[in-house]
């Protein structure tokens, strides 16, 4: 039998159910390997043992005595510290939240609960999950498994590290600018943002504790480490906040994937605004070819929205608006001069294209908010087009495999070095931003490493609504063995 701590979500689940595992044996082997990997890895920041194996106790309790279970019954999970659980502390990874105690579970984190699920406890974030690396004055710094001189990413950082170094079967983690996408693409492991609003973000910090607003943009979503247990995590959490549920209910339209030679693959792989290094270019070209041996239809997709200059005005605009709550007036005003000064600052280094939509989109009244709105929405309806041809649509994530550390700030003097030049660190939020605009599911599969051994992932993106579709076709890699989670050295049996 295989170490428990990589196994896969779904045969724990069949062990447990069969009654060949407990779930206190799985909850006291998970906290074993978290004491014997989580001081080098900092992924998990939390813990509450005596209540997990106390509940362990009582999922086995229940199972032997008959009564109805739910799908995930005695399984022991973490969760990314920016969602609420009753009685745990719920920081985001900020010092002004450092004694947060919710007295109420998020909706997400209800449903775990109702479908059995043990809450082992949170894993590492950016503060206020506002960056890509996952590191703060609280907890400190969370390394990548895979070399600890980079950064598992962010702002799920310490969820994908966690799942990565086998501390946790499956996580849960949100997604605004990437944050579920880039750290799975980073570590190696599968994540999955969802289309808009499939998932309640009640209960979710950032916003201010208390929110009851579905943010713009923002979405939460599964990570784990094959793309069978993304899809049992992801019909767990998905579905109406309680009070909508007496109004409507959700059913996922399935894929109709069944094999690889049934699939029509459409591949955006380059962008003049957003070069990518030609080692993952190459990659994922190379995942083009075969898929063509295993008779996919493969094609160089064509649309016009295809294009990073019609995405990223509007996409920073709207992340600009949404983020300018928690600034001061000092920042917006700081923002604001950045907007102005935009194509004079480019004489001064690297710079993000239309970055300075994020300045103006911190500014602008509301009309005009409701105007960029509006030409969003008309692209999200444009976009049905290019999903009459295609089933997924294949992109890269980031520029790069995963950074270096690097925390120095202001954070837009931060630089990434793409086939040898500089480039500005806020260049890694390109290619996620097709799929957050539009509101498209959105899958990070593993399907290769670097030549320094880094992982990196490919990004399979589905019409509005096509969860299920993008999610499938991962698995359908995966049988192919065309995409694999790795364990990281060192981290083995």
């Amino acid at each position: 039998m295989d170490e428990l701590h990589y196994q896969p979500a779904h045969k724990l689940l069949a062990q447990l159910e069969a009654g060949t595992l407990t779930s206190k044996a799985l909850v006291t082997a998970l906290l074993a390997r978290i004491r014997e990997h989580n001081p080098a890895v900092n992924a998990i920041v939390t813990l509450d043992e005596t209540r997990a194996l106390e509940q362990a106790q009582e999922a086995d309790t229940k199972r032997a005595s008959g009564a109805e279970t739910g799908p995930l019954h005695g399984l022991p999970l973490t969760l990314k510290d920016t969602w609420e659980v009753a009685g745990m502390t719920c920081t985001a990874g900020a010092t002004a939240l450092r004694e947060h105690r919710p007295e109420h579970h998020a909706d997400v984190v209800q449903r775990l609960e109702d479908a059995g699920a043990i809450i082992l406890g949170k894993t590492n974030v950016p503060v206020y999950a506002t960056d890509l690396q996952s590191y703060n004055k609280l907890f400190g710094v969370t390394n990548n498994p895979h070399n600890s001189d980079h950064t598992p990413g962010g702002s799920s950082g310490g969820a994908a590290a966690a799942l990565a170094a086998g501390m946790t079967p499956l996580e849960v983690g949100s997604d605004l600018a990437g944050s579920i996408r880039i750290p799975a693409h980073f570590c190696g492991v599968f994540g999955h943002k969802p289309s808009r609003t499939l998932v309640s973000f009640r209960g979710h910090i950032p916003g201010p504790p208390g929110t009851q607003s579905q943010p713009d943009l923002a979405e939460g979503g599964p990570l784990a480490r094959n793309a069978t247990d993304l899809e049992l995590l992801m019909n767990v959490i998905a579905g109406p906040k309680p009070v909508d549920s007496r109004c409507w209910q959700l059913e996922m339209t399935p894929s109709k994937l069944e094999s690889l030679k049934q699939a029509r693959v459409g591949l955006w792989l380059e962008d003049a605004l957003c070069p990518v290094e030609k080692e993952l270019t190459d990659g994922y070209r190379e995942l083009g070819n075969q898929l063509a041996d295993r008779g996919a239809l493969i094609s160089d997709a064509s649309h016009p929205l295809l294009n990073l200059k019609h995405i990223l005005p509007v996409y920073f605009n709207l992340l600009g608006s949404l983020l300018s709550t928690s600034l001061t007036p000092a920042q917006r005003r700081q923002l604001k001069w950045i907007a102005r000064l935009e194509k004079w600052l480019t004489f001064f280094g690297p710079m993000t294209p239309f970055i300075g939509e994020y300045g103006r989109g911190a500014n602008q009244p509301t009309y005009e908010w409701m105007a960029m709105s509006e030409m969003r929405e008309k692209m999200r309806a444009e976009i049905e087009t290019l999903f009459k041809g295609i089933d997924v649509l294949l992109t890269p994530i980031t520029p790069t495999a995963a950074i270096r550390h690097d925390h120095s700030q202001p954070v837009f003097k931060r630089r990434i070095t793409v086939a040898g030049q500089p480039r500005a660190y806020m260049d890694q939020f390109c290619w996620i931003a097709f799929a957050t605009l539009l509101g498209l599911p959105a899958t990070s599969v593993p399907i290769g490493r670097t030549r320094e051994g880094l992982p990196f992932n490919v990004q399979v993106i589905g019409a509005p609504g096509m969860d299920l579709t993008t999610i499938g076709f991962a698995r359908l890699l995966e049988d192919a063995g065309l995409a694999k989670f790795q364990i990281p050295k060192g981290f083995g049996s």
